[in-house]
């Protein structure tokens, strides 16, 4: 017995190691393509944040300028603080959204119904929708093009001036107010934003034990309660994971007004190095938002708290 006991640390350490393991060889090839093929054009676009850039027909000319394109961003510039502002408004907003919607949607494709396999199909397919070769394909095709922004004008949804007023009189600041009316009026994007959050908490569901359920209800616990004192507890690491996406996701969206001022400064004024400036600026902040919600959201989850 003594024996045995003294072997099962080792024994957890072993699964331990074997799934780091795993882990590491799962994201193996996205750490080789990053040293390959990102982590020049970074350092170059970091060079280049810090110099004044000509072009010349040797290439590119880089002269030190010290901070005077950040300066520039957040002193000059007239629109570069503004628009990262209601960028990182947006990017707060949407994500919160984005998780309580693919939470509810995701318990509810967690229950048992006829069609279950068809309505989970439904929900992803936006996913498949706005990847990359489609978007492509949309974007090249006339009609194709035609028929989404037909889609896009005649599917916002507009609040009543009755629903406005009830918003209003419970007690909502008008900023709030604001937010709240601008997220439903985008109901379109959080949808279409929200395919892998909704499989990623779907997946977290699957793995909650049914009997801890039937305790509950042995025990006279509700819905609301089993929800708040198993569902929520269990699925709370998939919190960090589906906030560290919807942060990188929104990101990377190329038709926001802070990557078009992005790449107009740099493919219409030819000014490379504010570009890069201002790219830095944008992903630097981009990653601090990610580790400060990290951070938070890490001491709350059941398994940092076991």
């Amino acid at each position: 017995m003594t024996a045995r006991k003294s072997e099962m640390p080792k024994r957890r350490m072993d699964i331990k190691t074997r799934r780091a393991i795993s882990g590491y060889l799962f994201i193996l090839p996205f750490i080789l393509g990053f040293l390959l093929f990102m982590v020049s054009p970074l350092i170059h676009s970091l060079r280049m944040s810090f110099s004044s850039v000509e072009i010349s027909p040797q290439g590119f000319q880089l002269s030190w300028n010290s901070f005077q394109n950040y300066i520039k961003a957040f002193t000059i510039d007239p629109d570069f603080t503004r628009l990262l502002t209601e960028e990182f408004t947006k990017i707060v907003t949407h994500t919160a959204a984005i998780l309580v919607f693919s939470l509810v949607v995701a318990i509810i494709l967690n229950q048992d119904f006829k069609g279950r396999a068809f309505v989970r199909a439904v929900f992803f397919l936006p996913v498949i929708l706005s990847s990359g070769v489609l978007v492509g394909l949309e974007t090249n095709n006339s009609l194709m093009s035609s028929i989404s922004s037909l889609i896009k004008e005649n599917s916002n949804i507009q609040l009543s001036d009755t629903v406005i007023n009830i918003l209003r009189l419970s007690g909502l600041g008008r900023g709030i107010l604001d937010e709240v009316v601008n997220i439903i009026a985008q109901v379109q994007d959080i949808v279409m934003a929200s395919g892998i959050q909704i499989i990623v908490f779907l997946t977290g569901l699957q793995s909650i034990s049914g009997s801890l359920y039937e305790a509950a209800d042995i025990e006279g616990c509700t819905k609301w309660e089993s929800f708040w004192k198993i569902t929520f507890p269990l699925i709370s690491p998939l919190l960090i994971v589906n906030i560290i996406y919807s942060v990188i996701d929104f990101f990377m969206k190329t038709d926001s007004e802070i990557n078009n001022k992005i790449r107009d400064a740099m493919v219409i004024n030819m000014d490379y190095g504010f570009s890069s400036a201002m790219a830095w600026i944008y992903f630097v902040l981009v990653i601090a938002l990610i580790g400060i919600c990290s951070l938070i959201f890490s001491k709350r989850v059941v398994g940092n708290n076991a």
